[in-house]
C-alpha cells in the first residue's frame, strides 16, 4: 500500500466514538484526539474535518457484516448512529442494535433507555413495584429508583391495565399488552420514570413501544 493510500485509510477508531466505558455511559464524550495525542477535530457535524471523519466512520460501519441488517449499505442513516453514540459515549454498535424506526420516527429499546439509566452513575437500578390484582383493571406498577447525589427516593407514575385500556393501548391489533402485561407495565413505568426524571437520557425519542401504542 503507497504512501497517500495509507493515509487515506480511515483513522476514527472506537477511542474517537465511544466513552470509557464498555457500555458506553461513564462520562460525557471528550474531543477527538489525534493518535499522537494532540488536540484534532471532533467527529461529527460541527466542522468540515469532522464532517469527513464521521462520514468515514458511517461508510466503514454499513459495510460491515456485524451491524443490524437495516443499516447496511446505508451511509446516512449509520452517520446517525455515530452521532448519537458520541452524544451518549457510546458504542456505535450498542446504539444501532437499539435503535428502530417506528412509523417513520426513531425508537429507542425500552431496555436500552432502562439500560442508559441503570449505568449512568446518577442514579440506583430500577426497581418495580405493583399493586391491584394481577389481570385486572387495577393492577398496576409503579417505577422507583434513588439519585445517589441527594439520597433521594424517586417514583414515577403509576401505570395500570386501566390506563392502558382508557389510551388505547391495550385494544391495539397484535398489541403486547394483551399477551405480555406484566412487562408492558415494567416498560411503561419505567419509561415513564425517566421521561419524568432524566428525558436528556432518550435525547427526546420516544421508546419502540410508545410509539406503537401511540401509532404515530
Amino acid at each position: 500500500m503507497g504512501t497517500k493510500e495509507k493515509n487515506d485509510v480511515v483513522r476514527v477508531n472506537l477511542t474517537e466514538l465511544q466513552g470509557s466505558n464498555a457500555a458506553g455511559l461513564s462520562s460525557p464524550p471528550q474531543a477527538s484526539q489525534t493518535p499522537q495525542g494532540s488536540a484534532g477535530p471532533q467527529v461529527g457535524f460541527s466542522s468540515p474535518a469532522g464532517f469527513e471523519m464521521l462520514q468515514r466512520a458511517a461508510k466503514m460501519l454499513s459495510s460491515g457484516t456485524i451491524f443490524p441488517e437495516r443499516f447496511r449499505n446505508n451511509i446516512g442513516d449509520c452517520a446517525i448512529v455515530v452521532d448519537m453514540a458520541l452524544r451518549l459515549s457510546a458504542s456505535p454498535l450498542f446504539v444501532a442494535q437499539n435503535l428502530y424506526v417506528v412509523y417513520g420516527s426513531p425508537a429507542w429499546s425500552s431496555k436500552f433507555l432502562i439500560g442508559l439509566w441503570n449505568s449512568c452513575g446518577r442514579y440506583s437500578a430500577i426497581r418495580y413495584e405493583f399493586s391491584g390484582t394481577e389481570g385486572q383493571d387495577d393492577w398496576g406498577c409503579v417505577a422507583k429508583s434513588k439519585e445517589w447525589a441527594t439520597g433521594e427516593e424517586l417514583v414515577g407514575p403509576l401505570v395500570t391495565l386501566s390506563l392502558a385500556k382508557k389510551e388505547g393501548w391495550f385494544e391495539k391489533r397484535g398489541s403486547k399488552w394483551q399477551t405480555m402485561p406484566a412487562l408492558m407495565l415494567r416498560y411503561r413505568a419505567a419509561t415513564f420514570l425517566i421521561n419524568t426524571v432524566a428525558p436528556e437520557l432518550g435525547m427526546g425519542i420516544r421508546t419502540v413501544e410508545e410509539a406503537e401504542d401511540i401509532g404515530e
